[in-house]
């Protein structure tokens, strides 16, 4: 059972473990993606990105908070002056964990974790926008009126026609 175990440990102490996390954290602002283990990576997620929703109002009180979690000037003022206005309009999920495989070494789960919207190769899909049709298309209007009278008159000829047809006989 997991009882309160609400965040992974990372078999680390409460003191390394945020140290740890600070210092990702830093690593993913400025370089903007890194490489981790799957585990690491999922605990950063949760980490940083609240870190980024409050860096998206710009306030003294958001800035002091954050340094509290980061620790680094330089990490803080790169995320309020350059990734801040790039997220502004998205409402969540500013990270990206891709899976890469196993470690050489110890067999280790290894991710990449990385910043959404400085992926380029993501987002230039996004940027060109195909329309979008249906299959069947849509009939028109003007061809269809003018010969659905005409399709009716001589249904209904035909009709007149074979009526005569059975009261001769």
């Amino acid at each position: 059972m997991r009882h309160g175990k609400k965040i992974n440990h990372l078999g680390r102490k409460t003191a390394h473990r945020k140290s740890m996390l600070a210092n990702m954290a830093c690593s993913l602002i400025e370089h903007k993606r890194i490489n981790t283990t799957v585990a690491k990576a999922k605990a950063l997620k949760v980490f940083v990105e609240p870190l980024v929703t409050k860096s998206k109002v710009d306030t003294t009180h958001n800035r002091r908070l954050v340094f509290s979690k980061l620790r680094q000037k330089e990490a803080v003022a790169e995320l309020f002056r350059d990734v801040a206005p790039k997220v502004g309009d998205r409402p969540g999920g500013y990270t990206r964990v891709i899976k890469l495989g196993n470690r050489l070494g110890d067999n280790a789960d290894m991710a990449l974790i990385e910043l959404v919207d400085y992926n380029e190769t993501y987002n230039l899909s996004k940027t060109e926008k195909k329309k979008s049709t249906r299959r069947a298309g849509r009939k028109k209007s003007t061809d269809a009126t003018p010969n659905a009278p005409k399709a009716e008159g001589k249904t209904e000829e035909k009709s007149s026609e074979n009526k005569e047809d059975k009261k001769e006989e």
